[in-house]
């Protein structure tokens, strides 16, 4: 039920009231979806959207100015709030902490999708135990190049390794060009073993998918591979949950699938409008996921076995001692911006300059990185040269773009 309030709709959820102002704002202009068409797509899909947050603490990942502008991260509950919004509190490796919104019921996915969350961004662990991840994350993050068969390939062996070792994989689209595999764990061990399990996974992955797959950490070593991202499960990560809109024009949602769909399935396939249609018609495919609980000592025993992971090389002497890692491909670097366009508008003018250079490269030369700043995103590109012949490859210039994500911070540095 609703009730007009200014220029504010009020919505009975569940015994409840909330407040959606500007309930007639336009989000996706493209298929014409305006703020309030955003929240009833998730009272829709709620039974689906909660099991991916339900009880876990989340970041507000918050686009108040729109698609087009850049989302700010805001981990702190909002002091004006209804005080039926549970919150817990986590603590980091840094000694901060921050008391963090926790949804538990279909109110609360309105509440905070009326501040301007398009995606949900949970922590992998319930607020009765905020030290033990109950979800373990494989993200298959394709670089520039690699087609949805190749991401398919390897999500099929990323279930191989997880079923071999005692976990169930639920797979979904990540709402971009990727996909994500959960698998849901007992609540035994802490942040570091989960994500010690998840990279041990991902090299075993890569083990049996030479050439597909990879468990490099750094960019410019992975080729026209796809990167099986482990560090998602580190403490201060999230993930779109399941159901989640993404900030694309088209309105794609990361979505839940079976497996038997999984090859046949692309992403751009999958938006608010379609994804109502199928929730309507069959549910949830991962509603079983809460009661396939696994545990992780299949992986760490393999981890055993591994051995431990090769270490990148760090710089030293003639690279000033610093500590730093010092890549071992030829890398460039184009731009600093604030926001992606700026980035890319750099690249371009980079590339007009060099037109002999720009014919060698690959797909997977040009490195496009969204960096988190303190409560947004900035944007670096670089250029690996590992394709120029040695007397062709440009020296490093001056940046297109040279934008300080910290300038005016202050620093606390007792």
């Amino acid at each position: 039920m609703s009730t007009a309030n200014g220029d504010a709709r009020v919505l009975e959820i569940g015994g409840r009231e909330v407040r959606i102002s500007n309930p007639d704002k336009v989000v996706f202009p493209e298929p014409g979806l305006t703020k309030l068409d955003l929240v009833q797509y998730y009272l829709a899909v709620a039974d689906g959207a909660l099991r991916g947050v339900d009880r876990r603490p989340m970041v507000l990942k918050r686009f108040v100015k729109g698609i087009s502008q850049e989302a700010f991260f805001q981990k702190r509950a909002p002091e004006k709030r209804p005080e039926w919004i549970e919150t817990a509190t986590l603590h980091y490796a840094s000694g901060n902490s921050a008391e963090e919104v926790v949804v538990t019921d279909a109110a609360a996915l309105a509440w905070v999708v009326n501040l301007g969350c398009l995606d949900l961004n949970p922590h992998p662990v319930r607020a009765d135990d905020l030290e033990h991840p109950d979800e373990l994350r494989v993200d298959l993050d394709p670089m520039p190049g690699v087609d949805w068969s190749q991401i398919v390939d390897v999500a099929m062996v990323a279930r191989e390794v997880l079923t071999d070792h005692g976990l169930v994989g639920w797979p979904k689209t990540s709402g971009s060009r990727g996909i994500h595999i959960y698998a849901r764990i007992e609540p035994s061990w802490d942040f570091r073993q989960v994500r010690h399990a998840a990279e041990t996974l991902a090299r075993e992955v890569e083990l049996r998918a030479p050439g597909l797959a990879t468990a490099r950490w750094w960019k410019e070593e992975r080729g026209e591979s796809v990167f099986v991202d482990f560090n998602q499960n580190a403490k201060d990560r999230t993930v779109a949950s399941a159901y989640s809109i993404r900030p694309l024009p088209d309105a794609r949602v990361s979505t839940p699938l079976d497996w038997g769909e999984v090859r046949d399935s692309r992403p751009e396939r999958f938006t608010v409008a379609t994804v109502l249609e199928r929730f309507a018609e069959r549910g949830d495919p991962a509603a079983g996921i809460d009661e396939a609980v696994g545990r992780l000592d299949g992986l760490l025993a393999l981890a055993e076995q591994l051995g431990p992971a090769e270490k990148p090389p760090r710089a030293s002497g003639a690279a000033g001692g610093t500590g730093r890692r010092q890549s071992t491909m030829p890398l460039i670097e184009i731009a600093r911006a604030k926001t992606k366009p700026e980035a890319l508008e750099g690249l371009e003018r980079w590339k007009a300059r060099h037109p002999d250079v720009v014919a060698l490269l690959q797909p997977a030369d040009v490195l496009v990185d969204g960096m988190r700043g303190s409560s947004s995103l900035w944007y670096r590109i670089r250029v690996n040269l590992q394709h120029v012949p040695e007397a062709q490859r440009p020296a490093q210039e001056p940046l297109e773009i040279d934008y300080d994500p910290w300038a005016g911070k202050e620093w606390n540095r007792s």
